[in-house]
């Protein structure tokens, strides 16, 4: 039995696995696992947050295969915690439930809205300006006036 093993071994010839070459896979058009995470949880108007149960429903429901990747949605719902992304309401690790942070949110929403502020601010300052300007120099003058007298 062993002989016969050993033959069947050596009748199989290297050059065959030598000669599989890798084929580059196509790049996956669409959304990363975290950004997917990131509108669910936007999306949701739960007050103490997403739990970790619905939101592999929602993931499920827009067509992502959970069963097939829970590993990546663990270290997705872990890096989007560890970066300030999302908050953790309750529970520990990847377990529990999760929402945005309103620190981020803020972020997002100031920049475009200081953005539209700032050519009326300056709009209104660069007025103020010039009339203060004008009244040091009135008040420069004045002085100047006085100290001839």
């Amino acid at each position: 039995m062993i002989k016969r093993q050993q033959q069947v071994l050596s009748t199989k010839s290297p050059s065959k696995a030598a000669k599989k070459t890798m084929t580059s896979k196509p790049k996956k058009v669409g959304l990363s696992v975290g950004e997917l995470i990131v509108k669910a949880v936007a999306a949701s108007k739960e007050r103490n947050g997403l739990s970790v149960a619905a939101l592999k429903k929602a993931l499920a429901a827009g067509g992502y295969d959970v069963d097939k990747n829970k590993a990546r949605v663990k270290t997705a719902i872990k890096s989007l915690v560890a970066k300030g992304t999302l908050v953790q309401t309750k529970g520990t690790r990847t377990s529990g439930s999760f929402k945005m942070n309103k620190a981020t949110e803020s972020k997002a929403k100031k920049p475009a809205a200081a953005k539209a502020k700032k050519p009326a601010a300056a709009a209104k300052k660069s007025p103020k300006k010039a009339a203060a300007a004008l009244q040091l120099l009135d008040r420069t003058t004045l002085k100047e006036n006085c100290r001839d007298c």
